[in-house]
């Protein structure tokens, strides 16, 4: 058989597939979408439901397929619980890590720098959808499935008091801040942020961008009470004993 007539054999059987090929990429994103619809769903359910009281039915439902589809994807409810766990983890710590990544690095403007990213923290990890959904599922299902959450506990919040560790011993290093123990600065911080919000978020409040500035400059005005380097000196002056009157 010649080159030439190869070449066309060739040509002819890749026209041939393309279609196949094609109606192959269309299905698996088909599929793609109608699994991300349903963990959508199950997520909106359980949250509302808890999984005890959540059903298949409703979920398939709000999901708009067949409880059998359901079935063919996940085989039953408590695999399913489990996925949308694990995507709703996935999500919240993409969004961890994409705030992390805009920790203040200049010392110019700390206090408003550090207040700015606190806010930032609160609203886009702890006080999102995400953020309450989990929170909602440790307190509901946390006994249920210890090892499940303790594996979120380990790739969210403990991931959280390690990056802000190394983070604060960046600043202390530049001799900004004053810290001996770097991991108990870092929950400090996060446990300040929360302080003023904690009531709202206990009882599924959101709050508002007002209510997080405040919280953030409140906590942040503490944190660098005990941390901050004084103002003597950062001008690299000694600092004045006050005088004491006979």
């Amino acid at each position: 058989m010649s080159k030439t007539s190869r070449r066309l054999i060739f040509a002819l059987m890749k026209d041939r597939m393309t279609p196949a090929a094609r109606m192959g990429g269309h299905t698996q994103r088909g599929q793609c979408a109608k699994r991300m619809s349903i963990l959508d769903a199950a997520a909106d359910v359980f949250c509302r439901q808890g999984f005890a009281g959540a059903s298949i039915d409703e979920i398939a439902a709000v999901a708009c397929v067949s409880r059998q589809t359901i079935y063919n994807h996940y085989r039953e409810k408590e695999t399913l619980f489990v996925a949308v766990v694990e995507d709703v983890m996935n999500r919240a710590n993409a969004m961890l890590f994409s705030v992390l990544s805009s920790f203040p690095d200049n010392a110019d403007d700390l206090e408003g720098e550090l207040t700015a990213f606190a806010v930032r923290l609160n609203k886009n990890c702890i006080c999102n959808h995400d953020g309450k959904f989990l929170r909602k599922l440790v307190q509901t299902e946390g006994e249920r499935y210890p090892h499940l959450f303790e594996s979120w506990r380990q790739q969210g919040p403990g991931k959280l008091i390690t990056a802000l560790s190394a983070l604060f011993a960046r600043l202390a290093h530049k001799g900004t801040l004053v810290i001996d123990d770097f991991d108990v600065a870092a929950r400090q911080f996060v446990a300040l942020g929360n302080a003023d919000l904690q009531m709202m978020i206990l009882l599924g409040a959101t709050p508002t961008d007002e209510e997080l500035e405040k919280a953030a400059r409140n906590a942040v005005r503490t944190f660098l009470k005990a941390y901050g380097r004084p103002v003597a000196e950062k001008a690299g002056q000694q600092p004045q004993l006050a005088a004491i009157s006979g």
